[in-house]
């Protein structure tokens, strides 16, 4: 254990979305305002679609690509941007002992095998042993594999070598905030030195639109950037990975921070009335305890659900001189991954030293043409679970 906290540097992301891949596509849709929605496959629901991905780039072997379900490959993909950004992509000594943890959901459902069942079972003179014949007929023993959420861990470490301890958290937007929140204390205490976080999401899929839907959480119809919503997530598919590294151990090999990861605050409210907005308060106040510091931005991961969104909006307007963006506009709300996103995009912003122009007309945000030397990332889930972090720049 080490006697003092370590400074954790932020040394590679690799993030994938509606907005392309890398960071440089990133940073031009944001600029852009590039807002890129599919109303008509799953109509009355929105969807923000994964750009197209040449997989082969990081998952070479086609068998490896067959194998895995949309969301595995789509964080294989993000892990394998995020370790060539770090520059340990392919090195087995670094990789050997490089520590992972991921944020993850219970895999896909096979929608056609579900609806083949559902339509057939009511017609059946025996349902209950029709149930049976099919289920075990029908879903494949590869199925109930791709169910497993560690799954991701497991293709990571196949495809890119990863081969330290690894740990997959689930709990939707809760796991994402935990997975970074656990990897920043294992490094600040000395119990580890470098380590891969993040996980994927993929929001292009009828069972979970039907799902979130009936908790009455969906939008439906004409797009809305998330602040101008009455009410409504609109599902991104996104993979988001960073390479956490204490400045050490970076520093002995030469690696240059994108940013430096100081705090990760996590909380789960029980929700009544104004709980949420209590617990922004708390968290910030232990991020900032003297008052926001000057030059700070928040990127909020803020969903469209309510009333979660609507409370932390309350809690942004007592910060009228702090700058206020929420990604889920452009890039949709991905659940596991969208904390580890939000954090890439601040190490963006903190690399250009400017913010991104708001892409909503609500009024929550405004233009900001200052410096900037700190990001705060919030994560509010749909239902539970209360996060932020701090990252600063590295000069």
């Amino acid at each position: 254990m080490a006697e003092v906290p370590r400074e954790v540097w932020i040394t590679g992301i690799g993030i994938v979305s509606c907005l392309g891949e890398g960071a440089q596509a990133h940073w031009e849709g944001l600029t852009e305002r590039r807002v890129k929605i599919d109303a008509e496959r799953f109509a009355p629901y929105l969807v923000h679609p994964l750009a197209p991905l040449d997989l082969d780039k990081q998952i070479p072997k086609k068998g490896d690509q067959r194998q895995m379900e949309p969301w595995q490959r789509i964080g294989t993909y993000a892990a394998g941007l995020a370790l060539a950004d770090a520059g340990v992509k392919g090195n087995s000594e670094l990789l050997a002992r490089m520590d992972m943890i991921v944020a993850a959901g219970g895999g896909e459902r096979d929608v056609a095998v579900d609806v083949a069942i559902l339509s057939n079972k009511r017609k059946s003179a025996n349902p209950d042993a029709f149930l049976n014949e099919r289920l075990m007929s029908d879903l494949r023993p590869t199925l109930f594999l791709a169910q497993l959420s560690n799954l991701l861990a497991g293709n990571v470490s196949i495809v890119h070598g990863v081969t330290g301890s690894s740990r997959t958290f689930m709990g939707e937007e809760a796991a994402g905030v935990d997975a970074v929140r656990i990897a920043l204390a294992r490094i600040t205490a000395g119990q580890s030195e470098l380590a891969l976080v993040g996980g994927s999401h993929n929001g292009e899929r009828e069972d979970l639109l039907l799902l979130y839907d009936a908790g009455g959480h969906m939008l439906r119809g004409r797009f809305q950037p998330v602040w101008e919503r009455q009410q409504g997530m609109v599902l991104g598919s996104l993979g988001a990975f960073l390479v956490l590294e204490s400045r050490g151990h970076a520093q002995a090999r030469n690696a240059k921070p994108l940013g430096r990861l100081l705090r990760v605050l996590s909380e789960r409210s029980p929700r009544p009335a104004g709980a949420i907005t209590a617990a922004l308060g708390r968290m910030w106040q232990s991020l900032a305890p003297q008052g926001p510091p000057a030059h700070i931005a928040v990127i909020s991961g803020a969903t469209g659900a309510q009333p979660a969104t609507n409370e932390e909006r309350a809690w942004l307007e007592t910060l009228p001189g702090v700058p206020v963006r929420a990604t889920g506009s452009l890039l949709g709300h991905g659940f596991e991954p969208q904390f580890a996103m939000n954090i890439a995009l601040a190490t963006l912003v903190l690399g250009r030293e400017k913010l991104f122009p708001p892409p909503d007309s609500s009024g929550l945000e405004r233009e900001y043409e200052g410096p900037l030397h700190r990001v705060a990332v919030t994560s509010v889930g749909h239902w539970r679970g209360e996060g932020m972090a701090l990252i600063e720049a590295v000069s």
